[in-house]
């Protein structure tokens, strides 16, 4: 059973960006505890710790595990309880996240007791991440309606992109100065800073309506859903690898390529955050993730350090635009008193490929080289425009 979206309030939203501002420089401040230690956190479990390859792509992927498993959860809290509510309490487990963070460097000496500590700290972050980005997707379709899903969507994820962008940066700064102690003192204090800038900010009354069963939503949203899983790969073997392969080549910091993907990503959403809403989420996806494709195949072949950061740049525009094409899909085939149990489920299935994207991509690092990573990630990428192409053909029934 697939569903259409509710009809458009009858006062029309006139100012998007103003109503989804305190949501997305929320998610901008608290997504920074994601992306300070992205540069920094795979040289600490290589170098410091001595962990392998595929250790490291484990201890990066169980962050993505964990909010994996939390978002049928977290997306019905924020039904229930209030998107808002949703937010505020992830962004209080993200500073506790951080404190995981500094007790794993007291075990330091024993590297497999400060890994142990270190994944708590991730799992955490991770359950953080699911109750922000659910109750911000939950929170800003309820305030400018269903038909700007997609304009919720591009806010939110240029919030947290940016984050990303300035994130590593700044991380590698920290971490260069301070070491890792930095890196987790900054983790505990930034959600305290996201808490501050988030408590002003209207709340959405929660629905009232029987909420459909998880089963049945996730059944709505499942195609979309491996959409995104699929083409999430490559931002995935970004975040996780792209800083040991710049080490593997002598390239120096790695930095400078999440800010080329951050850069590219948020361009791309400035100037075309209107296309899903107007032409349709599946027309946008299919070009997309043809561009996020070509962007792995020029990391892949990279001879030198700016072919790299325009492969990086290449994939985060491409994987801009297709998230929130196979978004749009997915918000059009959900029942709208289920809305956030939607947006979890249909996040979740990034979850899911950046869970399973760590390990297998480390395993692959680990047999051949870490090139090759990005050669399998571009085809995987691919394969998401074949759901694209039929979610343009199958378009969704009205209830």
């Amino acid at each position: 059973m697939t569903y259409s979206p509710a009809p458009a309030p009858s006062a029309a939203v006139k100012n998007v960006f103003l109503k989804m501002l305190p949501i997305a420089l929320t998610v901008f401040v608290g997504f920074l505890t994601i992306g300070l230690p992205l540069p920094v956190l795979p040289l600490h479990l290589h170098y410091a710790l001595g962990m392998s390859n595929l250790v490291v792509g484990i201890a990066i992927g169980s962050q993505f595990a964990a909010a994996l498993l939390s978002r049928a959860w977290a997306g019905g809290r924020a039904d229930t309880r209030g998107a808002k509510r949703a937010v505020v309490e992830g962004l209080v487990v993200a500073a506790i996240s951080g404190v995981a963070y500094l007790a794993s460097l007291a075990f330091i000496a024993t590297p497999a007791a400060s890994l142990a500590v270190l994944l708590l700290g991730r799992v955490l972050l991770g359950l953080a991440e699911s109750l922000v980005v659910t109750g911000a997707l939950g929170w800003g379709i309820g305030l400018v309606g269903p038909q700007n899903a997609g304009k919720v969507m591009a806010w939110v994820g240029i919030a947290m992109y940016a984050a990303y962008a300035t994130g590593a940066p700044v991380g590698a700064l920290i971490y260069g100065r301070h070491g890792f102690i930095g890196i987790a003192a900054a983790t505990i204090v930034i959600p305290l800073i996201a808490l501050a800038v988030v408590a002003p900010a209207r709340a959405v009354a929660v629905m009232t309506a029987r909420r459909v069963p998880f089963y049945k939503v996730l059944g709505a949203v499942s195609l979309p859903g491996i959409g995104l899983a699929l083409c999430s790969v490559g931002f995935g073997v970004i975040t996780t690898f792209i800083a040991l392969l710049f080490a593997a080549k002598n390239w120096g910091s790695a930095s400078l390529a999440f800010t080329a993907f951050g850069a590219a990503f948020i361009g791309a959403r400035l100037m075309f955050a209107h296309l899903p809403d107007q032409i349709g989420g599946a027309r946008v996806a299919l070009v997309c993730v043809m561009i996020e494709a070509a962007g792995q195949l020029l990391i892949w072949q990279s001879a030198g350090v700016l072919t790299a950061y325009a492969g990086a740049a290449l994939t985060g525009f491409g994987y801009s635009l297709a998230f929130p094409g196979f978004g749009v899909e997915a918000v059009r085939r959900a029942p709208p008193q289920s809305r956030g149990a939607a947006m979890g489920a249909f996040v979740a299935f990034l979850d899911l490929s950046l869970g399973i994207t760590g390990p297998a991509a480390g395993a692959i690092a680990s047999a051949t080289s870490v090139n090759t990573v990005y050669l399998v990630a571009s085809a995987t990428v691919a394969l998401s425009s074949l759901i694209a192409a039929y979610l343009m053909a199958n378009p969704p029934r009205t209830a």
